[in-house]
């Protein structure tokens, strides 16, 4: 290996744990509650319903932000757009830390969700696929997710450390957000000095005007990506991965109604289920797929059949007499499986030969429709376990969830022979 050679591979990776550290800081603001709820409430007089009401707007906004940036992720070059994002999130956070009247911070939770949703999340995905070739797809995307559970687990702990460290007082919160914004800030500046500007592709003229050529490649980017039927393919196959994992939210409730599971235990298991199978299952699905499978499409195809079957005999097992660990290492290896499809689920788009000049394109439609069931399957599956009490609401939750896998299978199982029929032309 030439020393160029070595110096390119070292940028690249260096330029990917960077990204990787930034999309685990990125989101701590936004999801300020996972942590910090009660302390929120206390020192910053809000409410349930107003805390609430944040999310949902600001889950609203990413929505439409994600549609947004079908068109910005291959106008605005990820030089500018990833620095931008992060530094932005920092200053959002040094508002935030001043503890701003209600109307201000709904107005704060608005601009998280653009930065990170509409800035951040489709160029880092665009990124990182440009950063990789066909065949490493899915161990980056697999150490992606890993790095990002890491990155949560350790700067979560961070600002609780602060926040404690200064007795849990209104200080001690202040500080800790503060933690949380310098952070994605000082990422957001090694990043402008660390990536490449895009390239622009060869067949733009060089004597036209920079932006009316920059305006006319993104949108002809954004006419591709919607004609291009292998997108849509994806992005659906997305979708139903990501309305399988909403339902895995329901499992730490379920446990704790069917088994009476101790606080103790609930925490030990939120931990596990949150972080350590994030961190585990993205290598795992990400080595499957490349180097045993050699194929994302078919990693998520076999994937699909072991979720939805075992959602089915787990409905349908008698939970009343079973012990906790059993339901537990089984709601666990659930879990594990999603994860390990979720650290993967953009890697398709390499098989399908998705043209790169239009990745940011491809990577923002794709969230855009795959990340939509966060927007109404929560509200639906809480809705189930209010109208059926017990038992019978999660066996329902459960059923639907492996209707969705069934659905996922078919649809991986046409991608596939579409792949075939391609690969024969």
């Amino acid at each position: 290996m030439s020393q160029q050679t070595k110096g390119k591979m070292d940028k690249k990776w260096i330029s990917f744990g960077i990204l990787m550290l930034g999309a685990g800081t990125i989101y701590k603001l936004g999801f300020l509650k996972d942590a910090f709820y009660v302390p929120m409430q206390e020192f910053m007089g809000l409410s349930h319903t107003q805390i609430g009401t944040a999310m949902s707007i600001a889950g609203l906004i990413s929505t439409f932000g994600f549609l947004a940036s079908i068109y910005l992720t291959d106008r605005v070059s990820k030089k500018i757009m990833i620095p931008l994002s992060l530094v932005s999130i920092c200053v959002c956070g040094i508002c935030l830390s001043t503890f701003p009247p209600y109307p201000v911070f709904l107005l704060i939770y608005c601009l998280l969700a653009i930065c990170a949703d509409m800035l951040y999340w489709p160029t880092m995905l665009k990124t990182v696929r440009l950063l990789g070739n066909e065949d490493e797809q899915g161990r980056m995307f697999g150490i992606m997710e890993a790095g990002r559970g890491l990155m949560d687990t350790i700067v979560a702990f961070g600002a609780l450390g602060i926040f404690s460290a200064m007795g849990s007082t209104a200080n001690g919160l202040k500080m800790a957000i503060l933690f949380y914004s310098i952070v994605p800030g000082i990422i957001g500046i090694i990043m402008y000095f660390l990536l490449d500007p895009d390239e622009a592709p060869a067949a733009a003229s060089e004597t036209a005007p920079s932006t009316a050529n920059a305006n006319k490649r993104a949108w002809e980017g954004v006419i591709r990506a919607l004609k291009n039927k292998n997108i849509w393919l994806v992005s659906f196959n997305v979708f139903f991965v990501y309305s399988v994992y909403c339902g895995l939210t329901y499992f730490i409730p379920f446990l704790e109604e069917t088994y009476a599971l101790p606080a103790a235990l609930v925490g030990v298991y939120g931990i596990i289920n949150q972080y350590g199978l994030k961190m585990l299952g993205g290598p795992i699905g990400g080595f499957i797929t490349d180097k045993v499978l050699h194929s994302a499409t078919k990693y998520l195809q076999i994937a699909f059949v072991i979720v939805g079957s075992i959602l089915v005999v787990f409905s349908l097992l008698p939970h009343q007499s079973m012990g906790i660990i059993l339901g537990m290492a089984v709601s666990l290896a659930i879990s594990a499986c999603v994860y390990s499809m979720r650290a993967i689920f953009f890697a398709p788009m390499d098989e399908v030969h998705v043209p790169r000049e239009i990745t940011g394109s491809a990577m923002s439609m794709g969230s855009f429709i795959g990340y939509l069931p966060g927007a109404f399957m929560y509200a639906v599956y809480g809705g189930i376990l209010d109208k059926f009490k017990g038992l019978a609401g999660y066996r329902i939750v459960y059923i639907i969830m492996a209707v969705f896998a069934a659905g996922g299978f078919v649809l991986s199982t046409y991608i596939l022979r579409t792949i075939k029929k391609d690969k024969k032309k």
